[in-house]
């Protein structure tokens, strides 16, 4: 009977899967000195909300209270913005504007968004009549915390601001003013667009050169507690982080998969980005240094499903001759790869597509590539397979050179196997009279490798390229509901851990396909190199490979997206269609034999490499006969 061989594109492929997730899974846990930092946080924060409490407690009772005792403690606790308590629009009430894909609502306390819609999208499934809501019900708050000349410190999220809304032209403006006098106030500028997710946003200052110190800085801090918006929370917090750009053109981004915090200096854009929606704060003027944090707040995705992640990002606003000035934008919309390209602001970089040439296989090729064929109208399940067609097409080349170095390994494999009985006892002169019969034959025994090294770029690409495609987003296709998220043909009443409550089907069948293709290709084309010493028999590794890789599949890719476990499916079913067609039509194992004859009769020429690598085992040998 004969040995299985050893499939290295299929152990490096299945392998790189679970050391992906493995890590993710390892990274999760968080180390002492996290631990440490993330309670030293929350005492400092809420010592910071104390302070606060007293200010608004007086805002309160300002309305209740007679005139003349109700303006003395507003004076005490707010000074010289005790002003803006007197005003009409200091009360629980919001300013709404919208366009054809964005509705926001923004408060007169704090003067910033409390509710962003996102128009046209569901959550969790379509038609559900649930609109994606980026903000809703006090779950973001956005504060600049004042250091006045006679030593307050005032906090805008506490204070009320007088909106007005206007027009130019077909432009929505609302402006929100926190006043210290009639002519004295901070000033929020909100700008929103016809067809934009895009608008701009402003904050300056009139008239408070005598009532904000110069000498401190005004600290702004952004805060969002992201609601959750799509089926599998697991897989939605996975790609949920947050991303800054700064220095010029420099991008980072916070470990989604456990609490983490990170600093950057000249900051130009930050990204609350939620999988599939996106808040995003830009600015022109980049800001001068920044602290960014992250909170995992998913320990148990069968009790946290409502909140995948809380994230701050505090900023220092510089305050120039008394005053303060800033041009902004928000973003509040999908993560979509075209949309955010399309503003020329690096914004592309918030979708993670691998760095590299696996971000460019993705920016350049695989992203043209689907939306040119989804374009087509033929929908987006056709298009996964139409697009998996054309992936193994364009790679049946190169699977084509490693199955003829393996065909050539498999016709050698009668002579080797005399070396191996010829010279059991000597492992160094096995080695030597191998070398020789591979150079006489004209066999490179890497030559299978290096195809396989070959794909890697471009299945790691599509491991990044189907989670940030924005397009499948509840699209259907056969029993799968949505694309973007898991298919589920049955729930169970317990849940297996790592596996999940449901059963998907579309990782069922390209578990089936992987078991399968490796079958095949480990039966007949067994890697015939021999074993060394001290290394590991490649073949009984294998074997159990055959079993593990579908296993993994199975169990990982349970709460995958569809879309991307339809796509191994499709994909080992064309590369095993390949491989027959090759084996049976194309590659005669009978002209590789006469080929190898032919090339042992002629004279070779060993390379400086060979003739190196000849003199070193004839030096080894020497020693071992010496000893």
């Amino acid at each position: 009977m004969e040995e299985k061989k050893f499939d290295l594109k299929s152990i490096v492929g299945f392998v790189l899967i679970s050391g992906i997730l493995m890590w993710m899974m390892y990274s999760n846990q968080p180390t002492p000195e996290e631990l440490k930092e993330k309670e030293k946080l929350e005492k400092a924060k809420k010592e910071q909300e104390d302070t606060v409490k007293i200010t608004d407690k007086v805002v309160e009772t300002a309305q209740i209270l007679p005139d003349s005792i109700s303006q003395e403690q507003t004076k005490a606790a707010l000074g010289t913005f005790a002003y803006s308590a007197t005003l009409p629009s200091a009360k629980e009430d919001f300013t709404e504007i919208k366009n054809d894909l964005l509705s926001l609502k923004i408060a007169n306390k704090g003067g910033y968004i409390i509710d962003a819609t996102v128009l046209g999208y569901d959550q969790f499934e379509k038609n559900s009549n649930k609109p994606v809501k980026i903000i809703k019900e006090n779950n973001a708050k956005f504060d600049l915390a004042l250091n006045t000349t006679d030593n307050r410190l005032l906090h805008t999220s506490d204070l009320f601001f007088e909106p007005k809304v206007s027009k130019e032209g077909e432009n929505q403006v609302v402006t929100m003013q926190l006043k210290a006098g009639p002519t004295q106030f901070l000033e929020y500028r909100y700008v929103l667009k016809p067809g934009e997710y895009m608008l701009d946003f402003s904050i300056r200052s009139q008239g408070l050169e005598s009532v904000i110190n110069p000498s401190k800085p005004v600290n702004l801090e952004w805060q969002l507690k992201t609601y959750r918006n799509e089926k599998s929370i697991s897989y939605e917090n996975r790609y949920t982080e947050l991303v800054f750009e700064y220095e010029g053109g420099k991008d980072d981004y916070l470990n989604a998969a456990k609490d983490s915090e990170d600093t950057a200096a000249d900051v130009s854009y930050i990204a609350f980005k939620q999988h599939m929606f996106t808040s995003i704060l830009l600015t022109d003027t980049p800001f001068k240094s920044a602290r960014f944090s992250s909170d995992n707040l998913v320990d148990n995705e069968e009790i946290d499903t409502v909140f995948t992640k809380n994230f701050i990002a505090e900023v220092p606003l510089e305050v120039k001759n008394g005053a303060i000035n800033y041009n902004m934008n928000w973003y509040y919309g999908p993560s979509k790869y075209q949309i955010l390209n399309g503003y020329d602001r690096n914004l592309d970089e918030i979708m993670p597509l691998g760095w590299g040439i696996f971000g460019w296989i993705n920016r350049y090729i695989f992203i043209p590539v689907f939306g040119f064929i989804s374009s087509i109208g033929i929908g987006y399940g056709f298009a996964i397979i139409l697009f998996t067609i054309l992936v193994r097409l364009v790679m049946s080349p190169v699977t084509y050179k490693s199955y003829v170095s393996q065909a050539k390994m498999k016709v050698l494999r009668p002579e080797i196997a005399e070396l191996n009985e010829k010279f059991k006892d000597n492992a160094m002169k096995k080695q030597q009279e191998t070398m020789k019969l591979y150079s006489k034959a004209g066999v490179n025994p890497m030559a299978g490798c290096l195809p396989a090294l070959m794909q890697m770029p471009v299945f790691y690409a599509l491991f990044q390229f189907f989670p940030s495609m924005f397009d499948l987003r509840q699209k259907s296709f056969l029993w799968a509901n949505d694309l973007s998220s898991y298919d589920s043909i049955y729930e169970l009443p317990f849940r297996i851990p790592i596996y999940g409550s449901h059963v998907s089907l579309f990782p069922i069948l390209a578990s089936i396909a992987i078991f399968f293709y490796m079958k095949m290709t480990t039966g007949d084309q067994q890697m015939s190199a021999p074993t060394q010493e001290g290394m590991p028999d490649m073949s009984k590794i294998m074997k159990i490979m055959i079993y593990i890789s579908p296993l993994m599949m199975l169990f990982f890719f349970n709460n995958y997206a569809s879309g991307l476990s339809l796509y191994y499916f499709i994909s080992n079913l064309i590369t095993i269609g390949i491989m027959l067609v090759i084996k049976n039509y194309i590659v005669k194992e009978d002209k590789i034999h006469a080929r190898i004859q032919e090339n042992k009769a002629k004279p070779k020429s060993e390379s400086k490499f060979q003739r190196k690598m000849r003199e070193m085992m004839e030096q080894a040998e020497a020693q071992k006969k010496n000893k």
